[in-house]
Formats: C-alpha cells, sequence, structure tokens
C-alpha cells in the first residue's frame, strides 16, 4: 500500500514533544530572540509603517542548489553589501549564519544563489534580507517555488555525502529551509503494508550492501529498551528491500505508545545508517503521508502497529496498545 496524502495520525513521543516551528524563539527556553524581534517588527521605533513585505521566490536544482529571486522594493538601490541570511534555528555558532550575495537580476528583481556546494547543517532555517541599508534584516515571505527537480531526485550514486534543502513556508507564514546533510545515506522508497509486516524498498547512497547486510528496528525507549529486531536484506547493487515482520514488534511490546526507529546496516560490522525518505518536494512528510496502523494480537492485548515518518523524515514504526491515549 502507497502512501497517500492526507493528514497522518497523530500521537505525542518523547523525541518529538516540542513544537519544531516556534520561529520566534530561541533554543529550549521559549524567550523571543533579539535578532527575530528586529526582524519581526511591523512600525519602526519612531512609529512609521515598515517596509513592505520581500517574498522570494525559489527554484531548485537537481544537483541540490536553490535560488532565490526577490522583487526589489521601490526606490531601492540595494548595496554591495547586500545579502540574503539563512539562520538556523536554535544555532548561535559561527556555521549557523550563511550570508549570500544579493545583486539585480534584471529590472526590479534581485537575485541570491545557495550552490549545492555550501554545507547547511541539518536543521530548520529562516530566511531574511540585508539590502545592506543600515536597517535591520526583513524576514523573507515565501513567493512562487519551482521544485519540480526535486521530485524523484536521484544523485549520482557515488556521492560520499548527500545534501538536501527544501523552501516551505512555516506556521507564521515565513520562508525558511529544512535541510538534510547526510553521508551514507538509506533513503526510503516504496512501503507496502500487511496485516503481517511491511515491506520496505529503498536506495543505498556513499556506501554500497554487501555481506551482513541487514535492517533494524530499535525501541525508543527513554530505559530498558528491548533487543533490536534485525532482519536480513535483499540487494540488487544499491537498491535493498526487507520484510519487517510486526510479531516480532509486538513481542517487544510493554505499555503504551512506543515508537521504533528504522535503521540499515550495508555489512556485517559497518556503521548503521538511518532510513529516511529526504529525495522529493515534501519538507515534512509527517503532515501528508498517511500508512495504516493494523490490528496485531500480543497476548491478551491487542495492538496496532504500522510505518510513519518523523518530524526529521525518518522512517519509524509506531506500537500503540489498548491503554495509549
Amino acid at each position: 500500500m502507497t502512501a497517500s496524502r492526507q493528514l497522518t495520525w497523530t500521537g505525542d513521543e518523547t523525541k518529538e514533544s516540542a513544537a519544531i516551528d516556534q520561529e520566534a524563539t530561541a533554543g529550549s527556553g521559549g524567550a523571543p530572540d533579539g535578532r527575530e524581534r528586529r526582524a519581526g517588527r511591523r512600525k519602526r521605533a519612531d512609529g512609521t509603517a515598515a517596509p513592505a513585505e520581500l517574498r522570494a521566490d525559489c527554484i531548485a536544482d537537481s544537483a541540490g542548489g536553490l535560488t532565490f529571486d526577490l522583487t526589489a522594493p521601490k526606490d531601492t538601490a540595494p548595496a554591495w553589501s547586500a545579502a540574503l541570511v539563512l539562520r538556523r534555528r536554535g544555532g548561535d555558532g559561527a556555521d549557523d549564519e550563511v550570508r549570500l550575495p544579493l545583486g539585480p537580476n534584471g529590472a526590479g528583481r534581485l537575485r541570491a544563489v545557495l550552490p549545492s556546494t555550501v554545507a547547511l547543517a541539518e536543521g530548520r532555517w529562516n530566511a531574511y534580507a540585508d539590502l545592506g541599508d543600515g536597517d535591520a534584516l526583513r524576514r523573507l515571505q515565501p513567493g512562487v517555488n519551482d521544485l519540480r527537480s526535486l521530485v524523484d531526485r536521484r544523485p549520482l550514486a557515488g556521492i560520499g555525502r548527500l545534501g538536501v534543502r527544501i523552501p516551505y513556508a512555516t506556521k507564521l507564514g515565513n520562508l525558511a529551509l529544512r535541510s538534510w546533510l547526510r553521508g551514507p545515506h538509506a533513503e526510503a522508497g516504496d512501503i507496502l503494508v500487511s496485516p503481517d509486516g511491511m515491506t520496505v524498498s529503498g536506495r543505498l547512497y556513499g556506501a554500497a550492501p554487501a555481506a551482513g547486510a541487514l535492517a533494524e528496528a530499535r525501541a525508543r525507549r527513554a530505559a530498558g529498551s528491548p533487543a533490536p529486531v534485525t532482519v536480513p536484506l535483499t540487494v540488487d547493487g544499491p537498491e535493498f528491500c526487507f520484510t519487517l515482520p510486526y510479531e516480532e514488534l509486538a513481542g517487544r511490546w510493554a505499555h503504551g505508545t512506543e515508537p521504533w526507529d528504522l535503521w540499515l546496516r550495508p555489512a556485517e560490522g559497518a556503521h548503521p545508517v538511518r532510513i529516511a525518505r529526504l529525495l522529493d518536494d515534501v519538507a515534512d512528510k509527517k503532515q501528508v503521508f498517511n500508512y495504516p496502523a493494523l490490528p496485531v494480537p500480543a497476548g491478551a492485548a491487542q495492538l496496532r502497529i504500522g510505518p510513519y515518518y518523523t518530524l526529521d523524515n525518518d522512517l519509524a514504526v509506531r506500537v500503540a496498545g489498548p491503554d495509549a491515549g
């Protein structure tokens, strides 16, 4: 059964309980970030109206780069130092801000380019414009996105590190990027669900499956985690496939709702690789890809087990008991 783009079933989990789109707060303390306050003001200090909103159209290329096209403010001549500024949410280090030169691109238009060769740490990056006029940074609004090249993207098989950046609109209607930086990477493809278990097909980048390759399901319990459930891989070059029986997960269930994270180990003794779905144009798959949770007996209890994508677009399985809220 393939995924449909609709609202998925919900359920708070230990790892994902905090809201990720509180873009006006800093870190975990919840206090407003001064940079965000300045950028988000609707009026100037003297009470005059703030400048008109700036919208950025985004074009993605197949290599993972992004081009941002802005309409220049009327009667504005951006300085040589003008830049499109990306800031990683919750970060305050030198690598948590990237400045991209913002220059003219025809009448009334400005352009900035984020090449695929510029690494962005994993996370969510807020987008701003610095017009070089000494004024505060201006938060960018999303315009028209052309992300066709990201659909079913197929990077070179020999790539060592995979960079993925997807622009999206935040809950407050601002422009942001979701970034992943992984190597190796196990890209999830089709997922078939049956009462006995789930079959996952995919493709491995940055490594080659070898003898002893297997998939692992790891319980995400805070304490007393059971042993991982392991199943062998069927491989064909970089392509892989495995079937995870639900009976194994049901036999390790303790209480409530328990998530299990899925990993791929390319060879015996190799470092595990998180299985995720990153190579398309959907920034938050948890909200749009829906898979059924099917009934599975576990002794006297009746569980419901099904796959889902986490807030990081990693593949996981949820085991929910009759006492789950």
